[in-house]
């Protein structure tokens, strides 16, 4: 039966209801073989690349939703644990980040911050660069065309002053 285009009269005949013109397209779900197995669906790994002093190039590579998110978050929990206060993320590799990726993000920032620390982005995409920009989010991280120059600015905001 269609949504709102049909309805039975009290004596059991379908009838058509006026003014409502053209029948409205079915609605269908997806049946389970169309959908990837959970298998094959991308996963997330997060690897520190580069490390110097209190600082390192960590490489995000996959897509950041729902389902992992949390390790994102728990990643970049235990490198600040692990004494790294000075982030930089290469988000090259990341081909999708939903709210949930930002909410893990943001969480990494508040406790990176709290205790004088920062996280840059480098080399985002721009898709993501645009959800950033639309969130306000791209005022708590400084985001950078080129891996090079985030590492150039994370090293001297490391750098003991003399």
């Amino acid at each position: 039966m269609t949504l709102g285009a049909d309805m039975m009269t009290d004596d059991g005949r379908a009838t058509r209801r006026a003014g409502l013109g053209r029948r409205r397209p079915e609605i269908r779900c997806r049946s389970s073989a169309t959908r990837r197995p959970r298998s094959a669906l991308p996963d997330l790994t997060v690897t520190v690349t580069v490390a110097f002093g209190e600082a390192a190039v960590v490489t995000i590579d996959g897509e950041i939703d729902l389902r992992t998110a949390d390790t994102l978050r728990a990643e970049l929990f235990a490198l600040h644990a692990a004494g790294r206060r000075s982030l930089v993320l290469d988000f090259a590799g990341v081909r999708f980040c939903d709210a949930s990726g930002l909410s893990a993000l943001v969480a990494a920032h508040n406790r990176v911050t709290r205790e004088g620390g920062r996280i840059r982005l480098a080399r985002v995409r721009p898709q993501q660069r645009r959800l950033l920009s639309i969130t306000g989010l791209d005022r708590l991280f400084p985001s950078y065309d080129d891996l090079a120059e985030a590492v150039a600015d994370a090293r001297t905001s490391t750098t003991p002053s003399s």
